[in-house]
């Protein structure tokens, strides 16, 4: 049987319609490659993060209780010290200040009227001796001739009286000399300049003022480490116990009020192996005002939360360090949660890609609580449902998706 001839036309099309189907195939568009991850309960903590310092509870300032020089620090920082007993600075008197010419030419006179004062009150002191000695010499002959009734008893009593008060008088005289010895003193003492503290004998080891610790701990801070002239008050050095830490968290006022007494706080970028725990033992009731680094006035509330476990743990820790502190406000065990990287805006609503039977299907999403990680799903998803991880503008609703290998 003969078979049937096939035209030249009929070849040409079966041709073109293989060829157009395979650029048809081969323009389609390929699935897009995404990252994916599971809708998985577990637990949910919700933080207020920032940055803190830790700082020894009770610091002692100790300061000079008196003006004068202060000698080299006896005492390194990191130095173990007893309250009471451990001598953490030695302050010696000042050298007196050097004399200018007319200074030193007013001091001089005033040197030399004291002693002319001093021999006038010599000369008064000779001339009272005498005039006791005389009254003396006529109690003795009004004594005789009392006994003998040759005068009355009132002439008696008058040369007695007499002799008293000369006797008052040289005392007084007395004492006037020695007050003017001792102005006398006292203006020489103005003439002294540093010059002249080498004809002191003893001067360099004139009576020191030893000041103690006020507590046992260590040296935290030498503010005056070498010989110095100090005021009195004058700030000399830092004690505290390392032992005795806490954390202080400057918060934003608004993250502040959500904070509670007795919270929990995770305590990371420590230095140290794992995070530290700590609660939040007293939050200030004041406010105060702080320019961040960006020159923006945020107004910041202390916040002092208390280390947790065992000193030894944190021991590495000083006093001033910087840490990283998460403080809880919300925790759950056991929640639906969807990465935060998944979330996208979807006009006013929160939505997500999930991925099902190869395509992306746009879902509009409810959240509850969330954290720097993940967010609670209250509807929109199930366990177990895959949602796209950072989707791109290439994914749409219905865009043919494949998940990417691991590497």
């Amino acid at each position: 049987m003969a078979m049937p001839k096939i035209s030249a036309t009929a070849v040409m099309i079966a041709v073109f319609a293989i060829a157009g189907a395979a650029l048809i195939y081969a323009l389609r568009p390929l699935p897009v490659q995404v990252d994916t991850a599971a809708i998985e309960s577990g637990p949910l903590e919700v933080t207020v993060d920032d940055e803190g310092v830790t700082r020894i509870r009770e610091v002692y300032l100790v300061s000079a209780p008196l003006a004068g020089k202060v000698l080299r620090s006896p005492r390194e920082v990191g130095d173990d010290v007893v309250g009471g007993e451990t001598v953490v600075a030695i302050i010696q008197p000042g050298d007196p200040s050097f004399l200018d010419v007319r200074t030193r030419r007013e001091r001089e006179a005033v040197v030399a009227a004291s002693v002319a004062a001093v021999t006038l009150a010599e000369a008064e002191v000779r001339r009272s001796q005498s005039e006791l000695e005389f009254a003396q010499a006529e109690l003795r002959r009004a004594e005789r001739l009392s006994d003998t009734e040759t005068i009355s008893e009132r002439t008696y009593e008058k040369a007695l009286l007499d002799m008293r008060t000369r006797e008052a008088t040289l005392a007084s005289t007395e004492a006037n000399l020695e007050l003017k010895r001792r102005e006398l003193e006292s203006a020489r003492a103005h003439l002294i300049g540093p010059e002249s503290l080498g004809e002191f004998e003893g001067y360099a080891q004139a009576c020191c003022v030893q000041v103690r610790a006020p507590a046992s701990g260590r040296v935290l801070r030498i503010l005056n480490e070498s010989e110095q002239m100090v005021a009195a008050g004058a700030p000399l050095l830092e004690v505290g116990d390392p032992g005795d830490l806490e954390i202080v968290v400057e918060l934003l006022s608004d993250d502040a009020v959500q904070v509670s007494e007795g919270a929990t706080a995770h305590i990371e970028n420590w230095g140290g192996t794992g995070a530290l725990t700590a609660f939040v033992s007293s939050i200030e009731p004041a406010g105060f005002m702080k320019v961040s680094a960006l020159g923006i006035e945020e107004r910041r509330v202390n916040t002092i939360l208390a280390l947790h476990g065992e000193p030894a743990s944190w021991a590495a820790l000083g006093h001033d360090f910087r840490v990283y502190v998460r403080i809880v406000t919300w925790s759950e065990n056991d929640v639906l949660r969807v990465p935060l990287s998944a979330l996208f805006r979807e006009g006013e609503d929160w939505a997500v890609f999930a991925v099902e039977d190869g395509a992306a299907n746009l879902r509009v999403v409810s959240l509850g609580h969330r954290n720097s990680r993940h967010a609670e799903i209250l509807s929109g998803l199930g366990a177990g449902d895959r949602v796209v991880l950072h989707p791109s503008d290439r994914i749409e609703d219905g865009t043919d998706v494949e998940e990417r290998a691991l590497q």
